[in-house]
C-alpha cells in the first residue's frame, strides 16, 4: 500500500509518501513541505496548495491519502487555515478517486511511538527509526506527514478493508432485496 500522509497547514503543509503493509518493512518514497507566502491573498494560497497536492498525487499515485484530523485549538485563525488546507487535500484526492482517511494527532502519536501524548521530538525520532533514515526529516511538518502515513498503514488499512467489506455486503444485500 502506498500512502500519502498530509499534515495540513496553510503556511507549511507537510507531505510524506510511504510504501508498506502491516508486518513488513516501511519505505519512505518522498517527504517535503508545501509552502505558501503568508502575505499572499488566501484564495491564491489555497490555489497554490491545491496545485502542489495535485502534482504530488500525480507523481506518487497513492492508494490512499491520510490527513490529520483538524481539532480545535486556541488560535481560531490557525484552525481555519489548517481546516482549509485539509479540505483542499481531501478534494484533490476525491477528484482522483483516492480514498481519504482522517487520523487524530493522538492516534498518530500512539501508532508511531506507543503513546498518544508523545512530543514532536519523540515522533520524529520514531519516524526516523521506523523508516531507517540516516537523518531526521525536517521540519516537524514533514515528520508528522510521514507519521500519518505510517499510522494509516498500521491502523487505517484494517479500517479501510472493514469499510470495503461492509459496503460490499450492503451492495449484495440491496441487490438481492431488489429482485
Amino acid at each position: 500500500m502506498r500512502v500519502l500522509g498530509i499534515d495540513p497547514g496553510l503556511t507549511r503543509c507537510g507531505v510524506g509518501v510511504v510504501d508498506g503493509s502491516v508486518g513488513r518493512p516501511l519505505t519512505m518514497v518522498h517527504v517535503g513541505v508545501y509552502r505558501t507566502p503568508a502575505d499572499l491573498d488566501i484564495a491564491k494560497r489555497l490555489h497554490q496548495l491545491e496545485q502542489a497536492v495535485e502534482a504530488g498525487i500525480l507523481e506518487h499515485r497513492p492508494d490512499v491519502v491520510a490527513v490529520e484530523r483538524v481539532f480545535s485549538q486556541h488560535n481560531v485563525r490557525t484552525v481555519m487555515g489548517t481546516a482549509q488546507a485539509s479540505g483542499i487535500a481531501m478534494v484533490v484526492a476525491a477528484r482522483h478517486g483516492i480514498p481519504v482517511q482522517l487520523h487524530t494527532p493522538s492516534e498518530v502519536k500512539a501508532a508511531v511511538t506507543g503513546s498518544g501524548r508523545a512530543d514532536k521530538a519523540q515522533v520524529t525520532q520514531m519516524v526516523t527509526r521506523l523508516l531507517r533514515l540516516t537523518s531526521a526529516p525536517t521540519p516537524a511538518d514533514a515528520a508528522d506527514a510521514l507519521a500519518l502515513a505510517i499510522c494509516h498503514i498500521w491502523r487505517g488499512g484494517a479500517q479501510t478493508r472493514l469499510q470495503a467489506a461492509v459496503e460490499a455486503q450492503s451492495l449484495r444485500t440491496s441487490g438481492t432485496a431488489s429482485r
